[in-house]
């Protein structure tokens, strides 16, 4: 129950960023936050990462939806089972859905999050899925220590 809840907190939480930031801010426009840790830059972005593959965002809305697939068909097979891989898995899967919508709807992904000066530029979906990211590394190293040590004990 945790990874529904949890994807669907993400994706409201990412789609309700960026739609204020759509009715409240320009294209390019600059607001301060907690300067000079983070501040908000309202970008659109057709492709991916670090803005790379311009232009082929439609492509990565096909590839979260495939994802998606991936991380349900997993968590029914039993394999991503436990709280770290619930919350691994509803972070990305929140995050992959509102990237993917964007991309569906608008053909673009909106971006506002500056951490620093001249990190990159991201929003909450791209948060959800690096955080998801990092507890999946997390919930398999757990995973692995735990069979080898049932496995030294018999």
């Amino acid at each position: 129950m945790v990874f529904y809840i949890l994807s669907l907190i993400v994706l409201l939480i990412d789609q309700g960023s960026k739609w204020w930031v759509r009715n409240h801010m320009s294209l390019g426009e600059y607001r301060s936050v907690l300067d000079p840790y983070l501040h908000f830059e309202y970008y659109q972005n057709s492709g991916a990462a670090f803005g790379s593959f311009q232009g082929f965002g439609k492509w990565f809305a096909y590839l979260a939806v495939v994802v998606v697939g991936v991380i349900i068909y997993y968590r029914f097979k039993g394999v991503l089972n436990g709280i770290v891989m619930e919350l691994a898995s509803g972070f990305i899967v929140g995050g992959a859905l509102g990237n993917a919508l964007d991309r569906f709807f608008f053909g673009k992904v909106t971006d506002f999050i500056v951490w620093g000066s001249g990190s990159g530029i991201m929003n909450f979906a791209d948060l959800a899925i690096n955080a998801g990211a990092l507890l999946l590394i997390v919930g398999m190293l757990l995973r692995s220590r735990r069979e080898r040590r049932s496995y030294s004990i018999k």
